[in-house]
């Protein structure tokens, strides 16, 4: 499914409600199936999660999680556990060429009886279900902070809890820092200090102490494009969002602060979040994004909207994930005119004057020559579309996050994001939404 998106006008107030945090619903699904006894609130309606709690809840021997990567990682470590049970954990092609070599060496030293069916280090596994015994283990702390998630959610079943020392510079702490407060607040005892991890047995199936309801905050990733969207807006612009918290357990929230140095201030009002564009003008921005790198692609398209220039690092984990992040970017952002350069963990975007008023009338549509758009107000001289014959189309890669990183650019100019469906693995109800703030979306 392609899809065409134009706003032929301003944003029009609205609030919208976003799902549950997607990383937050499969930490508690897998807690839920290892600790029964409390229910889940606001889940997650992503693929991803949907695909998780399939697993959790079914019997097959030959699970295929097809590109959440999350729940391939997730699911490594609760079905080592799982005595007398023998699956194989698959996935798509992207998935197989996706490492997974850490977390299953940190399993094996652990006791686990995993193989590999393919190729070394890659899905997909053949995991034999026992008892692990042993309760120390190392790992590397500067690679997906999942593969440390993992261990610790199973770690309140081992017979001796866990202690995990983490090597090296650690990536993404807030998301270990929010497992071990889920973990908490279903009764397990944790310590986190310097690069040390424990995590005690739990010596009785625990539960919240207060309530046996827990709700999943939404989700602030997906915040992050509502943000995007403000920022290109009119001065005055303003979105409701909810159900978020001001002390968040997700490292994304981090959206605040960085987005108000692109002009977009953030009022909490109870579980509700107003977002407002201010009279400020933006000059490029240095950010160091290796505790919130889902983030970096909207950070990225936000800036080259508005012009100006970003240089972003901690990215190193981005050329692991759906695609190659950072490689995506710089392809798609090319074909529509930026300047960009990549390293192994960094992007540097350099400003530019492209969405000028002098150069394009915000929501006028630039498809290319021949396909009968309206360019008015735009040359040709000046059109990157035009020039470079792109036709303003984004290839998406299978990754959910170019998608919806790329749609607000339709406030500057017509778009065409191909294979628009595979926001469904984050985010199922985007394109409904924007419709709400007024996007005009066609199926080509």
């Amino acid at each position: 499914m392609d899809l065409k998106l134009h706003l032929p006008s301003g944003i029009r107030n609205a609030e919208i409600a976003i799902t549950g945090s997607k990383s937050i619903t499969n930490r508690l699904l897998l807690l839920q199936a290892l600790f029964p006894g409390f229910e889940i609130g606001n889940s997650s309606g992503s693929d991803d999660s949907e695909v998780m709690l399939k697993a959790l809840d079914g019997t097959d021997d030959v699970i295929d999680i097809h590109h959440a990567g999350t729940a391939m990682r997730f699911l490594t470590a609760y079905f080592s556990i799982q005595e007398g049970r023998e699956v194989v954990l698959t996935g798509s092609q992207r998935m197989r060429e996706r490492p997974i070599a850490v977390l299953v060496n940190a399993l094996r030293n652990l006791g686990a009886q995993i193989e590999y069916l393919e190729n070394e280090g890659f899905p997909p596994l053949k995991i034999s279900g026992r008892k692990l015994t042993s309760s120390k283990v190392t790992i590397k702390a500067d690679v997906s902070s999942q593969y440390i998630t993992a261990l610790l959610l199973i770690a309140g079943k081992l017979e001796n809890g866990l202690e995990l020392t983490l090597e090296g510079t650690i990536t993404s702490r807030p998301y270990i820092e929010m497992t071990l407060s889920l973990l908490n607040e279903i009764g397990i005892e944790t310590n986190f200090q310097d690069n040390k991890i424990t995590v005690s047995q739990a010596t009785q199936n625990p539960k919240p102490e207060t309530r046996n309801f827990l709700t999943v905050e939404s989700d602030w990733s997906s915040a992050s494009y509502f943000y995007s969207i403000t920022a290109l807006s009119e001065e005055g612009t303003s979105i409701k969002l909810s159900f978020f918290k001001r002390d968040s357990l997700q490292g994304d929230s981090a959206l605040v602060e960085i987005y108000d140095a692109l002009g977009v201030s953030t009022k909490f009002d109870g579980d509700t979040i107003t977002l407002r564009k201010e009279n400020r003008q933006p000059t490029t921005i240095n950010r160091q994004l290796n505790n919130t790198p889902d983030i970096a692609q909207t950070i990225a398209v936000t800036c080259f909207g508005l012009g100006i220039g970003c240089h972003l690092t901690g990215l190193h984990t981005l050329k692991i994930k759906e695609t190659d992040r950072l490689s995506a970017l710089k392809t798609e952002l090319e074909k529509l005119g930026a300047e960009v350069k990549i390293t192994e963990d960094s992007l540097i975007l350099e400003p530019n004057n492209l969405f000028s008023v002098s150069v394009l009338r915000p929501g006028s549509l630039s498809f290319g020559e021949g396909r009968g758009e309206d360019l008015s107000g735009m040359s040709e001289a000046h059109s990157p579309l035009l020039s470079r014959g792109a036709g303003g189309e984004v290839q998406t890669y299978n990754d959910h996050r170019m998608a919806l990183a790329f749609a607000p650019l339709a406030i500057k100019t017509g778009i065409i994001i191909k294979d628009a469906g595979v926001v469904s693995k984050s985010y199922p109800t985007f394109w409904d939404d924007l419709k709400t703030l007024g996007f005009e979306i066609t199926q080509l």
